[in-house]
Order: structure tokens, then C-alpha cells, then sequence
């Protein structure tokens, strides 16, 4: 899947070439004037998805490097133009007792018992779109030395959440840009009282704009 908020999330096929470009023919669209009509491609080769630069006037980049060609890893960042994507991988626990048993989310929602990973790999943003996709109620732990705390969703709005020294929306931008580390999500009926009041978008604005502006 890429992640590139505030978009919403897109699920990379196995059979079929994917553009990127500025061109409303692409598959996914990024509208600047730094991104080429037909910018780079996403093709499955073999089991493995691979970035094509395709002769892009700003070029392709893979974790801050220019590239032609290249196999994409969970929790590599592209640059294209002006836009950041993060390619993930998002597999899930279907449920405790079934042995280890993984699902590969594609284009369905989140259906498992519990969802965890490494911040590395799928960062809290993406956590958070995929459980919005699915429109989850629980409880998002993340587990990060730098910025440890909790997150409470229902429906797949975020709801309330808690760091050691903040509570509420503030909480939650934190919570956001947290970068090293593992996440939790387990499914719960029972959320606190809220105190946040905003979408998953508008959460992730805000920590973009803090993230960009060195507040965090």
C-alpha cells in the first residue's frame, strides 16, 4: 500500500501497472507543478513491487536517493516532486488462538483481532488510515522511547489519547510523529469520554505542519 496524507490510502495490485504523475490519467494523482505528467510507475515483478522512474523532470527519489529503478521495502519513503509516500506492507494477527496464522491487507479493511508492527516499517500515520479504512473502535498503544502513549478510536475517529505528560489532540500529534518503536491495536468496545474532535485527516495536518515547522 502507499500512504501519502492527506490522501487517502492506495493498494498497490499484483497484476497491473500503477502511475504516479501529475496527469488525472494516473492511477495516483499528485497535482503540483514539481511532479511530471507521468512521473513513476509501481509494477509487481516477480513477488516484489519496483519503483520506474519514468524520464521525470525532478526525478524519483527512495529514501533521499535519486533513482531509475528500484525494489521497494516496507517503510521506504519516495519523493515525488513535492510529495512524500511510504510504501508499507500491512499485515495482520488474525486472532490469537489460529497459530500464527497473517493476513495481507489489500483493498478490504482491517478485519484482525490485533494489528501490530514496527514503527519503521508502517509509521503511525498509516496505522491510523488503514484503521480509519476500516473503521476500528479500540485502542492504539505505541511503544516508542521517545514518545510512548495511547490512542482510542471508534468508528476509526481517533477519540482520546494520552502521553505521559499530555492528554486529548496534543497527545495524539505526538503520538503521530513517533518514528522508532512498535504499535499495538486491539479491538475494544469500551473508549473513554472524548476530547478530541477531529478526523484522522485533520489529526495528521496538524502533525505534518508541527513535524515541518520544527514544533515537534
Amino acid at each position: 500500500m502507499l500512504f501519502a496524507p492527506p490522501q487517502p490510502p492506495f493498494a498497490l495490485p499484483s497484476d497491473a501497472t500503477v502511475v504516479l504523475g501529475r496527469s488525472s490519467e494516473c492511477q495516483v494523482r499528485f497535482p503540483d507543478a514539481d511532479t511530471s505528467r507521468r512521473h513513476a510507475k509501481i509494477v509487481c515483478e516477480a513477488g516484489r513491487f519496483v519503483v520506474h522512474d519514468l524520464d521525470s523532470t525532478n526525478g524519483t527519489f527512495v529514501n533521499g536517493e535519486r533513482v531509475e529503478r528500484r525494489e521497494l521495502c516496507p517503510g521506504d519513503r519516495l519523493q515525488i516532486g513535492a510529495n512524500a509516500i511510504t510504501f508499507c506492507q500491512v499485515a495482520c494477527e488474525l486472532d490469537p488462538g489460529d497459530e500464527g496464522a497473517k493476513t495481507t491487507l489489500l483493498a478490504r479493511p482491517v478485519r484482525a483481532e490485533v494489528f501490530r508492527g514496527d514503527l519503521s516499517e508502517i509509521p503511525p500515520f498509516a496505522v491510523l488510515q488503514t484503521l480509519e479504512m476500516g473503521r476500528k473502535t479500540g485502542l492504539l498503544t505505541i511503544d516508542s522511547d521517545a514518545t510512548p502513549g495511547r490512542l482510542w478510536l471508534q468508528g476509526g475517529n481517533p477519540v482520546h489519547a494520552e502521553t505521559a505528560d499530555q492528554i486529548g489532540f496534543d497527545a495524539a500529534v505526538r503520538l503521530v510523529n513517533a518514528s522508532l518503536g512498535r504499535f499495538t491495536f486491539e479491538p475494544q468496545l469500551a473508549v473513554p469520554d472524548p476530547t478530541i474532535a477531529a478526523s484522522v485527516t485533520e489529526l495528521l495536518l496538524e502533525a505534518s505542519r508541527q513535524l515541518d515547522e520544527g514544533l515537534i
